[in-house]
Formats: C-alpha cells, structure tokens, sequence
C-alpha cells in the first residue's frame, strides 16, 4: 500500500488543486470583538485596506473596509462552494439572491455566463471574539456548460449528512458525492457534479485521537482524490505518515485506511478531469483567450444583470438567524 501516495505539498493560504477543482482557500481568522458596524472593534492602522490578507493579529479585512470580506466583483465560467464551519456570511448577488448562512452551511453558486456576488463576514459579538472558519473551493465547468444560467442554492447544515465512524466523534461530513448510502443534497443542474460520470466528492474527514477509517475506492479509474490535511496531527494514509498542512494526491482506485493518533481533519476533493484547456483571468475562467475577452467585454457592456443593492458590501443586520431570499422570493431556513 506503500505506493497508495503518489505526492506530497505542503499548503499555503491558497491550496494547489488538480482538475476539476480550479482553487480552495481556507480561510481561518479570529476576528476580535464586533463594533457596532459589524466590523472589529480594534484598529485598521497599518492595514492595506481594499487588499489586506497579511493577516496581522490573525485575522484579514480581504477586500472590505468596514466589514471583512469581499465586497461586489464579478465572475464567470466555474463554480463556487463555500462551506463555512464558524462564523456567517452575508451574500448578496445581481439575480437578487441574499443568504446569512455558516456552521456548517453550504452555498453552491454557479457563475454561468456571469454573475456579480458579495460575500461580507460580519460580526456579531460585541462581548466576545468572532472566529470565522470556510472553505472557498472553485469548480471548473466544461465547456458546453461555462455559459449556462447562473444558478444559486443552499445546502443547510441539517440537511448534509455525516457518516458517523465510532461513538467518540469521528465522522465524514458528506458536502457532494454519495458515500456508504449517505446522499447529499443535489448540486446545481448544470455542475460538473451533478453528472454520475464526473464522480466528484467533497467530504470532510475528521478523526479524533485514534481514529481511524478506511476509504473506498472511487468510482472510476480516472478519479483524480487529494486530501489536504488542514488540522490537528498527522495522519496515516496507507501507513505514510502525512503532517497537518499537507495535501497528499493518492491512488482513487483503492481502498485507503486513514489512522491518526493525534486527532486530524482533512478535507477530500476528487473527481474526475473535465480534461479541457483553461484559461484563467482574476475572476473568470474560460477555454481560451478569447473567451476571457469576451468576457471582459459583457461585464463592461452588461454588468452581468447589474448590481441591485444600496451598497457594495450589503450586510444583514444584527439578528443571527440563517436564511437565505431566493431568486423570484423563495424564503428558506436551516
């Protein structure tokens, strides 16, 4: 089983992903004590405000100014999940969408043909720090579907199924791709996940101290699995010990026992390769240069739909309740 690890490469703040997965960052600040504009009650000075990820004290205003985060920009031709296991976020787009969603939420967002979205991280607490944890993994879309309709949907925490490993807390959360009969909510029609060919999963793998599970093998030979080891001690994977802060690219067509005796967390994206050129510019992601001019070129002529909110930055006030406004009005809630 030696042979079950084919790489190794230690994370940064921008993980290195293999097709179809185009990005993940995870984003882990500790942002202190709220002020009464939903931004830390600490100062700015010294911060490169509008670009701040030094992460000074621990935490990052990203692209906000009042409020961290990342205020209106644009984006076309993949896909965003955001998985958050600490904190809210606050989402605003030009379909008209607005969500409040975190511990344990999933936002899956496809861009399609275009679309214009906030993300904003307010903060709540204005007695006691405000930790916020996610997960931004972008997915790449073929080519027949990179101009599709944007499409946005939550997975709320109730609904994302956990494979439950031993009584004293190991577990699987099931973000996409069936696992041990344990089915999630659907993704976007248009995903490059919602095809069965595409045999794509994102779980997250937490062991405690001598835990220990076995993973199956994937669906297809092409399946491409890496799992990045983000917290806690190391793991063993097929007997190759692999320290947190390490992604490990493995063989997809076998089983894999995962044994740590520290207490791990890992997160496993796979799939197989939509096996396209990819071409890259900011916040699109196209076959070609031509594609990226083109869309530079609707933005500018277009807006993608426009920007329907007061502000670049749209928070939802103080009250933390969960929910998410629809496009057409549709309310939903954990």
């Amino acid at each position: 089983m030696a042979d079950a690890v084919l790489r190794t490469f230690p994370l940064g703040f921008q993980w290195p992903t293999l097709d179809p997965f185009l990005f993940c960052v995870h984003h882990d600040d500790r942002y202190p004590a709220a002020n009464a504009r939903f931004g830390p009650a600490a100062s700015l000075a010294g911060r490169e405000l509008g670009s701040d990820f030094a992460g000074v004290d621990g935490w990052r205003m990203y692209h906000g100014r009042t409020v961290p985060g990342f205020p209106q920009h644009p984006h076309r031709g993949f896909e965003t999940v955001t998985y958050v296991r600490r904190g809210l976020v606050d989402h605003a787009d030009s379909l008209g969408a607005v969500a409040r969603y975190g511990g344990g939420d999933v936002q899956w967002l496809t861009a399609g043909g275009g679309i214009v979205h906030a993300e904003m991280f307010p903060l709540l607490d204005a007695a006691a720090p405000n930790p916020l944890e996610l997960f931004q993994i972008w997915l790449n879309l073929p080519a027949v579907d990179k101009m599709v309709d944007p499409y946005f949907t939550m997975l709320w925490d109730p609904r994302v199924p956990r494979l439950v490993l031993d009584d004293a807390g190991s577990e699987v959360t099931v973000i996409a791709g069936e696992l041990a009969g344990h089915v999630p909510p659907p993704p976007p029609p248009s995903s490059w996940a919602s095809r069965s060919e595409a045999d794509l999963a994102i779980w997250h793998v937490r062991l405690v101290p001598g835990g220990a599970w076995e993973m199956p093998p994937a669906a297809s030979d092409q399946t491409v699995r890496t799992l990045y080891v983000f917290d806690g001690d190391a793991v063993e994977i097929a007997g190759v010990p692999v320290a947190a802060g390490t992604a490990a690219v493995v063989r997809a067509d076998r089983r894999l026992p995962l044994v740590s005796a520290g207490g791990v967390d890992v997160l496993v994206l796979q799939g197989r390769p939509i096996g396209e050129p990819v071409v890259q510019y900011g916040p699109f992601v196209m076959n070609d240069r031509a594609g990226i001019a083109q869309a530079f070129d609707d933005y500018q002529r277009t807006g993608f739909g426009g920007w329907p909110w007061d502000a670049d930055d749209p928070v939802h006030g103080g009250d933390p309740a969960r929910f998410a406004r629809h496009p057409g009005g549709l309310v939903t809630r954990p």
